[in-house]
């Protein structure tokens, strides 16, 4: 599923027009950066937890080459599925 189909199904199931749906998908994705930033993880209840967590620099090697490469250090997201998501999968 693609941003746009999940504007559209939220402008269907909640009446919407697809310019609102899009500005409230935004501002939930906006939410979950910030909520990241800022206290490193955010919870939604039953569906995932986001957690963002420091990777260190490290030293790689070029899978094609074999050449040892310097990985930077970085920021990563885990996500976790909640109960209800994975009931609904199962």
């Amino acid at each position: 599923m693609t941003k746009t189909d999940l504007v559209n199904y939220v402008a269907e199931e909640t009446g919407l027009t697809k310019a609102d749906a899009t500005r409230a998908l935004d501002a939930v994705m906006s939410g979950v950066i910030k909520g990241l930033k800022e206290n490193k993880k955010v919870a939604l209840t039953g569906f995932a937890t986001f957690t963002a967590k420091k990777k260190d620099a490290k030293k790689g090697r070029n899978p094609r080459t074999g050449e040892v490469v310097n990985i930077p250090a970085r920021v990563a997201v885990t996500v976790k599925a909640g109960s209800k998501l994975k009931d609904a999968l199962n």
